[in-house]
């Protein structure tokens, strides 16, 4: 084991580059897609890092609950022995604990309670609330949800529609519809929790949360056949909204910086390829944070089989 079980914790320092450069020169689709995997997989790599330190640092503590072959002298020379990182590690792993579990209890008590504020209403693909508050967000289908729209509902509220034209009302119409079809809340989901395991990937967050609202501003300008249009109405639903929805639920003015929204939608439609050149600066460092996340879970996994092999040659399970 050695150092390599250390190095799934500082790894997804090589994923910041592309955290920066994916939104910018990637198309945001796949900015979305490879940023949201990367940090999923940095953050259960960091996560294992975590238990597998409190195994090899509290193995050697009186009264642990692990078998007492664990704590034979061949043993504790076989395997790194460092009480302090152990005890360390096991703070470290409760709070990622108590903090994505609290993540997870609130993402779905808030989807809950918007679904409940739509009982009574029609039954329709967009719920128009009576309501003063200028809002606008996708709602994903719940267990509940008839078949026939399992994605989920576009939420709006009447004082949201007073501020747009006909035209700027589809746009937004198009674009929380393209949050719901492209699943986006999971990968914010994704994104959160992996930050929550490890506060190194809060850049990647924030870089899924933007992508994914380019890539519903880009779907909606397909869907209004003007780019213009959809950049008007992110702006004004900008400077009319009283607030933000929450961070569970993906709104039309937010997250993201709104001027950076705009901006790109004013300009040249991005480009649509996949992975990019290797010799420019995106290209670079997309394939630093592959090679960061690919030597992360390489040290993971040999960390777990030796610390498997030496502790079941001590003590057979």
């Amino acid at each position: 084991m050695g150092i390599f079980v250390f190095l799934p914790l500082v790894l997804p320092l090589t994923a910041l580059p592309v955290a920066h450069l994916a939104e910018a020169h990637l198309h945001p689709r796949s900015a979305t897609r490879l940023l949201s995997i990367l940090g999923a997989a940095l953050a259960l790599c960091s996560t294992l890092c975590l238990m597998l330190l409190v195994v090899v640092g509290t193995a050697q503590l009186p009264g642990n609950p692990l078998p007492d072959g664990w704590s034979d002298p061949e043993v504790r020379a076989a395997v790194p022995y460092d009480e302090v990182a152990g005890k360390a590690a096991i703070g470290a792993l409760a709070v990622v604990g108590v903090s994505c579990g609290g993540l997870l209890r609130r993402h779905f008590h808030v989807r809950q309670e918007a679904h409940r504020a739509l009982a009574g209403l029609p039954d329709s693909p967009v719920a128009v609330l009576p309501d003063t508050r200028v809002y606008a967000y996708a709602l994903p289908g719940g267990p509940r949800t008839r078949a026939r729209d399992t994605a989920g509902r576009v939420v709006v509220s009447k004082a949201m529609l007073a501020c747009l034209d006909t035209r700027e009302r589809r746009a937004l119409i198009a674009h929380e519809r393209a949050h719901l079809v492209a699943r986006h809340h999971r990968h914010l989901l994704a994104a959160q929790l992996a930050a929550r395991a490890n506060p190194l990937l809060l850049p990647l967050r924030d870089a899924v949360a933007y992508s994914a609202e380019r890539w519903a501003d880009e779907d909606a300008a397909l869907a209004v056949g003007d780019r213009r249009v959809v950049a008007r109405a992110v702006g004004k639903a900008a400077l009319v909204s009283i607030g933000e929805p929450p961070a569970t639920l993906l709104g039309f003015a937010a997250p993201g910086p709104v001027p950076r929204r705009v901006a790109a939608l004013l300009g040249p439609v991005p480009p649509e390829r996949g992975w990019p050149p290797a010799f420019t600066a995106v290209g670079l460092a997309v394939w630093t944070a592959a090679a960061g996340t690919a030597a992360s879970a390489l040290s993971s996994v040999n960390a777990a089989i030796a610390l498997f092999i030496v502790l079941t040659a001590a003590t057979p399970l």
